[in-house]
């Protein structure tokens, strides 16, 4: 009877550490595979941010495309129209979308 008890004990005590072996091996894979990768994509969108020129085509967070104009402390002058100039948060500036898929040598005015 108490080598039974023993027993039991003992397989309790490894279920446990299985337990905890899967919640570790779960951490591992949401790091790797969503924690990581949204890290890596902030950190090239900061990159970004920080390396804005006057003359670059940029995406605002709201979807307007335009080419910047001015750079100030904390924010961009954008000329979205011939004459139209809008003021943005460097925060909502993304780089255009037309850039990265074009390759070098053609500009966004060429292709529309």
């Amino acid at each position: 009877m108490i080598t039974n008890l023993v027993l039991l004990q003992a397989d309790g005590q490894g279920a446990g550490a299985m337990n905890l072996i899967m919640i570790v091996v779960l951490i591992a894979i949401f790091y790797f595979f969503m924690i990581r990768p949204q890290q890596k994509k902030q950190k090239e969108i900061r990159k970004f941010r920080e390396a804005i020129t006057t003359g670059d085509n940029v995406v605002t967070a709201g979807g307007i495309y335009g080419k910047v104009r001015r750079i100030k402390e904390t924010v961009l002058v954008i000329e979205i129209a011939k004459g139209v100039e809008i003021t943005v948060d460097k925060g909502s500036v993304y780089p255009s979308a037309a850039d990265v898929q074009m390759d070098g040598n053609n500009k966004i005015e060429d292709a529309k």
